[in-house]
């Protein structure tokens, strides 16, 4: 009998979704926009997800992937920072128990991480770093195991690196919100990341300048996960990473300038999986089971 998953993944701009069949065909892709989480309106917007599917599909299961510190055990929220807020203490399990569905609830960058391991980039793998870059940025490790660390706060890169000139972190500078933010402000106009990409690839200085100066400071990060972790590969993921090999360029040529000469040996790609590597890894539970 053919299964049938829900997966959800929910970021701080967008709730997306899909079905994924036991033969891994993904389907039925849409997304909302993330609501402002007061009166938990978050868990009510995924329980409508959730109830529609079942409306029109025998679902099984629901996968959902979120950005906080989760207690995968419990289903629950138990660190939120400012991207989504009143989010800490959100139980999942408990708030969509009356769908009487199987409800699976893991960090989306652990998601993203399972996602390639299973069908991305980390295929075979047993030593790499997945790091996101979207609104804010998430790291997750996988050694053997996804690692997770004593309290399920290891690898929150977003937090290193805090500049007290800037009262700036690492995720403040490095974020694909920080290079929007940069596009404004040496453009005078919000241009899509996209357009800006195309323009530096076509030569334009100003563009060019702008994912350098970017670029910098994500290599900067990339540098400490190395020096501390010493992974076979760092999988980036985030919907930045369909830029492809020129990213990469540009982030490796960076980070060599945190290191010492010929210290990098760790590979840098891009996720396979681009931006559906969250909605594999929420659903990617029930099929290991």
């Amino acid at each position: 009998m053919l299964m049938t998953y829900l997966s959800i993944d929910i970021g701080g701009t967008y709730i997306k979704y899909a079905l994924l069949d036991d033969k891994v065909n993904l389907s039925h892709h849409g997304k909302v926009r993330t609501p402002v989480n007061q009166n938990n309106a978050i868990v009510s917007e995924v329980k409508l997800i959730i109830m529609k599917f079942k409306d029109q599909f025998a679902v099984d299961g629901v996968g959902i992937s979120t950005a906080g510190i989760v207690d995968h055990e419990r289903g629950e929220i138990i660190y939120a920072g400012p991207t989504i807020q009143d989010y800490k203490g959100t139980n999942f399990k408990n708030m969509l128990a009356d769908t009487n569905l199987p409800i699976h609830v893991e960090n989306d960058v652990n998601s993203a991480l399972l996602g390639e391991r299973w069908k991305g980039a980390g295929r075979d793998s047993e030593n790499f770093f997945c790091i996101t870059l979207g609104t804010g940025i998430g790291g997750a490790y996988y050694h053997n195991g996804l690692v997770s660390g004593s309290h399920l706060q290891a690898n929150s890169v977003g937090y290193l690196l805090y500049d007290s000139a800037t009262g700036t972190t690492y995720e403040q500078r490095a974020s694909t919100s920080a290079l929007n933010k940069k596009i404004l402000e040496q453009l005078g106009r919000e241009w899509s990341t996209q357009e800006v990409f195309h323009q530096a690839k076509a030569g334009d200085e100003t563009c060019l300048d702008i994912i350098h100066t970017w670029g910098r400071e994500v290599a900067a990060g990339l540098a400490q996960i190395i020096l501390l972790q010493d992974p076979e590969k760092i999988i980036i993921g985030g919907g930045v990473s369909q830029q492809g090999d020129f990213l990469i360029e540009i982030i490796r040529k960076h980070v060599e300038e945190f290191l010492p000469d010929s210290f990098i040996k760790t590979e840098i790609k891009v996720a396979e999986l681009y931006n559906h590597a969250a909605l594999y890894g929420a659903v990617y539970p029930f099929f290991k089971k």
